[in-house]
């Protein structure tokens, strides 16, 4: 008998790499794709335990499963570096440079 792929497997891996890259967008693009991949990836793990033999492209699914819980974990750090980030500077110092350089340097002392 000839084996099946899992129907959903390139996709994860896609989703996976996608939300490593679009982490670095404040975070909120990483999350989405994890999300994604993560949900579409556990009905084709439900799928190969019930009959592990007959799918030949697990390896992707896993790959793309931690693919997308590492995107997931760094997008997660990214929102939390944005709100440290807001919460030292201020939202309305954010765009003025010689402001947000003083108050970092206030934050974390003078060299």
């Amino acid at each position: 008998m000839e084996k099946q792929k899992l129907p959903n497997a390139t996709a994860v891996l896609i989703l996976g790499i996608l939300s490593i890259l679009t982490c670095w967008c404040y975070g909120i693009l990483g999350i989405i794709c994890s999300i994604i991949a993560l949900a579409i990836g556990a009905r084709d793990f439900k799928l190969y335990r019930l009959d592990p033999e007959n799918f030949s492209n697990y390896q992707n699914l896993n790959i793309g499963r931690i693919l997308a819980i590492i995107g997931l974990v760094l997008s997660i750090l990214m929102i939390i570096m944005i709100i440290w980030m807001i919460s030292i500077v201020g939202l309305e110092n954010m765009q003025n440079e010689d402001v947000m350089r003083e108050r970092i340097t206030d934050y974390f002392g003078s060299n």
